[in-house]
């Protein structure tokens, strides 16, 4: 039953993705300048706390812009900085950029720890009522671009443990519908650092 709920939600939130900006990926490209510095030539960080963006939704990447200047429901003290003049056509552009990227294939860690991640990435834990992470993002972890949902296939796993206990925590709340939090919520610091090893090795 709680399956059946999370996938009518997943299809609410797929199709009231409202108006936004159309963007353009070669202005884009020209504003991504500003962007190198931390996340890399082309949205590939080498630095594991930042995130990768290349090959990210555009409407996402354009969402969790937005957000970060409106600075309630996400906040983080280098981008504040870096979004205070960007245009929703700036917004719409770089995530059209980013979008086109490749993204850089991501590294296997511990095993042991890989292996809990898929466990519960692909089932859940029903028990503590942890939903599986395939039914929002995908078996191959690619995303759902039309509901702005990330793709986490290879995602920096230090990225990715920070924004699940940024979500547990309360410090992010831009998700829709409460989703991530209400998850987040149900997940112990040992499934928050298995499921981000497990996404970093996807290939």
């Amino acid at each position: 039953m709680k399956y059946n709920v999370l996938i009518s939600l997943i299809v609410m939130f797929a199709l009231a993705g409202g108006a936004q900006a159309s963007g353009n990926a070669e202005a884009g490209q020209q504003k991504a300048q500003n962007c190198v510095g931390c996340h890399g030539v082309n949205g590939n960080s080498s630095n594991p706390v930042w995130p990768k963006l290349a090959g990210q939704g555009a409407a996402y990447i354009a969402k969790q812009l937005a957000d970060f200047k409106a600075g309630k429901k996400r906040q983080d003290p280098l981008m504040i900085g870096q979004v205070a003049g960007l245009s929703a056509q700036d917004m719409a552009d770089l995530g059209a950029y980013f979008a086109k990227q490749k993204p850089a294939a991501g590294t296997a860690g511990d095993e042991a720890k890989a292996a809990l991640g898929r466990k519960i990435y692909m089932g859940g834990n029903k028990t503590t009522g942890v939903s599986a992470c395939m039914a929002c993002h995908g078996p191959s972890g690619a995303g759902n671009p039309p509901a702005k949902f990330p793709m986490l296939r290879g995602q920096h796993a230090p990225y990715v443990v920070k924004a699940l206990k940024d979500f547990r925590s309360g410090a992010r709340t831009n998700d829709a519908g409460k989703m991530m939090q209400n998850i987040a919520a149900h997940m112990t610091d040992k499934e928050i650092d298995a499921v981000a090893v497990y996404m970093q090795g996807m290939q």
